[in-house]
């Protein structure tokens, strides 16, 4: 806690930062959201996805996304909707550019993802997150106290913001992997945050005549080498599943990573600043003395 002063102005210049991206340059977000087409093809011999994705943008289809789908023969292809063309046309013209490049090429599925489906995703996905955060208050309330749940919800409006801010910032796509992502970024940090708090309830009744800022402090060091052992073994699976795990996972295992480092942060700092800048005693968190008058009258 003696840096607690700057942790936390750390976290107000990223927050503000991310959520001046977010107002002004928003999310690149992908085509579950925007709307598109979605075409799975075929091929009779394995194939790479680069050379693919070369291939539509010399034909003007830019910013395509190509990559296997189950094995190396199948692919899967997202484009983004074109101006002034007619969707189905769209799906025509892509197996036309492939089968002029390789005539043995099969179309598996093609679909077209209207911006209605987007709009019900963005807004259910808003929604998770919001029942998710009212989920975690109650339940932090009635196992602590309230500051404590007001703590825990600072710490992971904290995490998503920034979280979201690096998405906004880096322009990196936006798609349901990174809302998944996202929700479970909110548990992974609750659970580092409870260890704490934990902890911190269970000291503040051990030693009775210590300061709450020595009591936090105490609590944070008792946790320190279980949060950051944990946090990093997540990260070691995490950087495994960015570098070998494909581009279909590689937004998502780079939204945990940015998610757990955040996260593991904000258990240390952000949370237990709250609680002191909140004015957290031990009398609120000692049990309540039983009455004599009631302990007489019992059988």
């Amino acid at each position: 806690m003696r840096v607690q002063k700057a942790a936390v102005s750390l976290s107000i210049f990223l927050i503000v930062i991310s959520i001046g991206s977010l107002i002004y340059k928003g999310l690149n977000l992908g085509l579950d959201f925007t709307g598109g087409a979605l075409i799975e093809v075929t091929y009779p011999d394995s194939v790479e996805p680069e050379n693919i994705r070369n291939l539509l943008t010399n034909a003007g289809f830019k910013d395509a996304m190509v990559q296997h789908f189950g094995t190396s023969k199948d692919i899967i292809i997202r484009l983004a909707p074109q101006e002034g063309a007619e969707r189905d046309k769209i799906i025509e013209n892509v197996m036309s550019i492939l089968q002029a490049d390789n005539a043995n090429v099969v179309k598996k599925r093609g679909d077209n993802l209207g911006a209605q489906i987007g709009e019900e995703l963005k807004e259910d996905g808003g929604l998770a997150m919001l029942y998710a955060l009212i989920g975690i208050l109650i339940y932090v309330a009635l196992r602590f106290e309230l500051r404590f749940s007001g703590g825990a919800i600072l710490a992971l409006i904290h995490d998503v913001v920034i979280t979201l801010g690096f998405f906004s910032i880096t322009e990196i796509e936006f798609d349901l992997t990174v809302l998944a992502a996202i929700l479970a970024i909110i548990g992974y940090s609750l659970n580092d945050t409870i260890v704490v708090f934990d902890r911190i309830r269970e000291n503040f009744r051990k030693y009775l005549k210590k300061e709450a800022e020595e009591v936090v402090n105490i609590s944070i060091n008792d946790t320190l080498s279980r949060t950051l052992v944990t946090s990093l073994t997540t990260l070691i699976v995490l950087i495994a599943l960015f570098i070998f795990g494909g581009q279909i996972i590689h937004n998502f295992s780079l939204a945990m990573i940015v998610g757990v480092i955040i996260g593991t942060y904000s258990s240390i700092y952000i949370a237990s600043s709250s609680l002191l800048m909140m004015g957290v005693t031990k009398e609120a968190l000692l049990p309540p003395e039983k009455d004599d008058n009631e302990l007489e009258h019992m059988p």
